[in-house]
């Protein structure tokens, strides 16, 4: 018999942690985003504190601004199905 019941180790917790999603992928509301990180914080149409998840339905995309002391902070946001709708419109509209 062995001497753990499932679970995870802390040698492979590490493998479930960060982000888990790609900036421009297409997300549902309630996709996690991010596990137990402090690198990244919410942004637009994001929900949480270390587990980051979509509030709504959309594409993923990431903004950079400047933190204290001279520390670079990564926002994740969510653009909504309606604005990604209207930028693929106007992006026609130009080309023809």
């Amino acid at each position: 018999m062995c001497a753990k019941v499932g679970g995870l180790s802390k040698i492979n917790y590490k493998e479930t942690r960060g982000i888990k999603v790609a900036g421009g992928s297409r997300v549902k509301a309630g996709t996690v985003l991010t596990r137990q990180g402090d690198k990244w914080k919410p942004g637009v149409n994001v929900a949480g504190r270390m587990h980051l998840t979509a509030s709504c339905d959309g594409e993923i995309y990431f903004t950079k601004k400047s933190g204290s002391y001279k520390k670079a902070v990564t926002f994740v946001n969510v653009r909504s199905v309606e604005k990604v709708a209207k930028k693929k419109t106007a992006k026609k509209a130009v080309k023809e």
